[in-house]
This record gives structure tokens, sequence and C-alpha cells, in this order.
């Protein structure tokens, strides 16, 4: 017969420490978007984007030369909103 000891405050320490790691790097992946890093975050066509929410003026986007540019994080928390916003069938 196999006994096994788990020391639970060391192995719930090592996930806490884990999960914050991964959190970080999830954080830092990418500070701005290009359109078609926008479309592969939202599942989204460049087309049904600029049909439905990229000229509200809430949407965050900056044109830096002849590359439109979205910060993520602000990205992020417009899109939530926006799809809150949105009828219900």
């Amino acid at each position: 017969m196999i006994t096994v000891n788990i020391d639970e405050n060391r192995a719930e320490e090592l996930f806490l420490k884990e999960l914050k790691k991964r959190l970080d790097h999830l954080e830092r992946r990418h500070t701005f978007w290009d359109m078609k890093e926008l479309c592969r975050q939202t599942n989204m066509s460049p087309n049904f984007i600029r049909e439905t929410f990229f000229y509200d003026p809430r949407f965050p986007k900056y044109r830096v030369g002849k590359k439109w540019l979205f910060p993520a994080k602000e990205c992020e928390e417009f899109l939530i909103m926006w799809l809150k916003e949105q009828p219900t069938v």
C-alpha cells in the first residue's frame, strides 16, 4: 500500500505563486493591438468591426502613420461594455 502525504499549505502557496506568474504573463502579452490582432482577439472580421463599433467615439483607437493601434486593456474594457449594450434576441 502506498501512502502520500501532502502539505496543503505548501501546495496552496505553490499554486498561488504559479497562478500569479501566469496572470502577470497574460497581462503583459500585448500593450497595443493592430487591426489583425483586434480581429484575432475578438474573432470578428475587419468589416464587421468597422460596421459595428469602430466609429463609436468611445472606442479607443490611435492612428500612427497609416496604421491603427488599439490599447489592449482599454479595448478589452470597451468591448465588454459594448457587448453588454447589444440587444439580446
